[in-house]
């Protein structure tokens, strides 16, 4: 997945938008956060979600996190290789640790969302703090 044609969340999770529909997953910062993730669970498809969301949660040695929906819609797919091996998402965040996949009710907000340069801007000063 080319990373800079992705949106981002402020929460760290990514999104892809493709005919309708958004594969949604977690950046690297966040999996290099988070450090040893040892489990994840999420959502089961059917579940309708509004932007803004908890769609799941993603617990490592460190911490326990709740994952966010960016867009809103009916999630028509779940990546349960990611709930059997979390260790997926530390070694390929992007590809195969994709989480969900939401058919959208309404097109993406972009201006909600930030592109590459704005993410790689904020993570540069979470990580200056």
């Amino acid at each position: 997945m080319d990373e800079s044609k992705l949106l981002y969340a402020e929460s760290h999770e990514w999104v892809s938008e493709s005919e309708g529909q958004c594969t949604i997953g977690i950046t690297r910062f966040a999996v290099e956060q988070l450090t040893d993730i040892v489990y994840v669970e999420l959502p089961e498809v059917g579940k309708t979600l509004s932007k803004g969301d908890p769609f799941g949660v993603i617990e490592s040695v460190k911490a326990v996190s709740d994952l966010y929906a960016p867009v809103a819609g009916e999630i028509i797919e779940t990546n349960t290789a990611v709930v059997d091996d979390p260790s997926i998402l530390t070694e390929d965040p992007y590809d195969k640790g994709w989480m969900i996949k939401i058919k959208i009710v309404e097109p993406v907000d972009a201006s909600s969302l930030l592109d590459k340069a704005a993410y790689d801007a904020k993570i540069q000063g979470d990580a200056g703090h």
